[in-house]
């Protein structure tokens, strides 16, 4: 079996090409020329993938690779995808994570059809929604660019796959975290600042709305959904999420307690950190029942277990054991 992962520099790019390395995949990934320098996720498997020059936003570099590979599943994992930037740059997020997922939606088209294709979408798509939990049937009112850009996704998936009998699964990913995130997440952000704060290089630690409540998962668990939705006989969307929900307030808790300091003298609120249009109240919380009945998946890391790991790699990087 070839896989071919989009966004495989990334958290779950390279987890998912470790996952399917393990299975005896022959991986291939497409990476963007000005991001050949972002391989720190997959350095230790460079020599057992295959990396392609490509961009969502070149409908020609969709099709040769496509055809080039000739893959069995591809995984389109690419975005711009943070949800504060996609304000900052609506276009190019709009571009990439909306329009560059029709792209590959038509290179699948036009070059084998066949092919069984994952879509990462967010749960961004239902933006102030009033259900608690959200299932796949809850109605979508996206409040921000990279939610509106990942609606347009899932809804071409859709549209595809019911026009054109394609094998496309939108996946609905919950906020999934892990060592590998990025530094501008703000679990990331907590635990590099309690890193450098341990190792006293660090004084503060600036946040936005500690009060904001998301459904956390592990990256590691996320792509083993996102594996098993391309093996049924059928393709579907699926929410993927713990059903459990945590404040970043909540985080700080556990986070801090692992290293024995107090988070109140080291947090402060700042005003400038609030994203536009923030809608909080809104409770971002996934009922998963569907991934547990069909793909027989469930989230095997809780809550604890996840902030630990990423307090340790931080505090690992500085020479310093938990």
């Amino acid at each position: 079996m070839k896989a071919l992962i989009f966004g495989i520099t990334g958290q779950d790019g390279s987890y998912l090409a470790e996952l399917l390395l393990k299975k005896g995949y022959e991986v291939h990934g497409v990476v963007r020329r000005n991001s050949n320098g972002n391989l720190y996720r997959i350095n230790h498997i460079l020599n057992k993938i295959r990396l392609h020059f490509g961009d969502l936003a070149d409908s020609l570099s969709l099709l040769k690779i496509i055809k080039e590979v000739s893959p069995d599943e591809i995984y389109n994992l690419a975005a711009q995808s943070q949800v504060y930037v996609s304000f900052e740059i609506p276009e190019y997020t709009s571009d990439v994570t909306g329009l560059g997922t029709l792209r590959l939606f038509e290179a699948i088209r036009l070059t084998n059809i066949k092919i069984k294709c994952f879509q990462a979408v967010s749960s961004e798509i239902f933006g102030d929604t009033t259900d608690c939990p959200q299932t796949e049937q809850t109605i979508c009112n996206p409040k921000n660019p990279y939610g509106i850009s990942k609606f347009y996704a899932y809804q071409m998936g859709r549209l595809y796959r019911e026009k054109y009998g394609m094998f496309i699964c939108n996946g609905i990913m919950y906020n999934h975290e892990s060592p590998r995130r990025s530094e501008n997440f703000v679990t990331k952000k907590i635990t590099k600042a309690i890193a450098a704060i341990v190792a006293k290089e660090q004084k503060k630690l600036y946040l936005g709305n500690i009060d904001d409540k998301r459904d956390w998962g592990y990256a590691k668990d996320y792509v083993e959904a996102m594996f098993l939705m391309l093996k049924q006989k059928q393709p579907d969307d699926y929410i993927i999420s713990t059903g459990e929900t945590h404040s970043v307030r909540d985080f700080l808790d556990v986070a801090f307690k692992l290293v024995n300091l107090d988070w109140y003298k080291y947090v402060k609120i700042d005003q400038k950190l609030l994203r536009p249009l923030d809608y909080r109240k809104v409770i971002f919380q996934g009922n998963n029942s569907k991934a547990q009945k069909i793909l027989n998946w469930k989230p095997k890391t809780s809550f604890n277990e996840l902030v630990k790991l990423m307090v340790e790699s931080d505090l690992k990087d500085k020479g310093i054991n938990l």
